[in-house]
């Protein structure tokens, strides 16, 4: 086990708040991926760097490494390094003496408490103190990056969160099964009725005025229903590079549940 190393299994919006924190307070974070993450807010996720090898978030750089070497030479060189590893087979090589579940599919994907000394889980599908350690409440409210050491978070609404007093509507969703392709780029204004991007020649369109806040990745398969993007009604395209308040409030909840862990488990961190 090595004591500063901690592996985030999930590099979208939520998870990047976490492996930035963890950053800053100087843990050697490695964030692991599907081959084609189906990433929406691609500005403020380190998931990108599969696509695009590096990206900058907040000031610090993500780049996708292929292997422990590779991993190391991030590390070295300032940078949280991101790679395929859906298994999380890196955990093997590595030996992190924390998990972060980050996923957020809103179930468990196959982690487990034994699979680090501390594991910690976002959001609902967990149970801590049977599936991991401790559980953070993703969902906005009064209890929005709340610790839970025993049971489970609120569970899934199946509702998106509200930004600028919109929920439903901000979200844009594919409206077949194929490859989805975008018409416009993260930052540019819509108005409602704008096709913003299709899926095998259906029109995606926005429901709403306001800023393409994300948008998936052209060329990646999708099924009906997915999530594809996102229109924030706000008309900031400034927003659309800055970390949410949300994501830093989860963050902080993880490092509250790995300093506490660490005390009662005798885990040096």
């Amino acid at each position: 086990m090595d004591e500063r190393i901690v592996l985030v299994k999930g590099g979208g919006d939520l998870g990047t708040g976490v492996a930035l924190r963890l950053f800053q307070h100087d843990y050697r974070v490695v964030v692991t991926e599907l081959p084609q993450p189906l990433v929406v807010r691609r500005k403020v996720a380190v998931a990108s760097a599969i696509y695009e090898e590096c990206v900058t978030i907040e000031g610090v750089e993500a780049r996708r490494a292929q292997d422990v070497a590779g991993i190391r030479a991030a590390w070295a060189a300032g940078h949280i390094p991101v790679l395929v590893d859906p298994e999380t087979r890196m955990a093997q090589e590595l030996g992190p003496c924390a998990v972060v579940d980050a996923i957020m599919a809103k179930r468990n994907m196959g982690t487990t408490i034994a699979d680090a000394p501390i594991v910690v889980a976002l959001g609902p599908g967990f149970c801590a103190g049977v599936d991991c350690h401790a559980v953070v409440e993703t969902e906005r409210g009064p209890n929005l990056g709340r610790v839970y050491f025993n049971g489970s978070t609120a569970p899934d609404s199946g509702a998106p969160g509200e930004v600028g007093g919109e929920a439903v509507r901000r979200v844009l969703r594919a409206p077949r099964d194929g490859s989805f392709f975008g018409r416009v780029r993260i930052g540019d204004l819509v108005r409602a009725g704008d096709v913003v991007g299709q899926v095998e020649g259906q029109p995606v369109t926005a429901a709403i005025p306001g800023v393409v806040r994300g948008l998936l990745t052209s060329g990646v398969t999708v099924r009906a229903g997915t999530k594809v993007g996102d229109v924030d009604p706000r008309g900031d395209p400034a927003l659309c590079s800055r970390v949410s308040d949300k994501a830093w409030k989860v963050a902080d909840g993880v490092l509250e549940a790995l300093a506490r862990l660490a005390r009662s488990s005798g885990v040096t961190l």
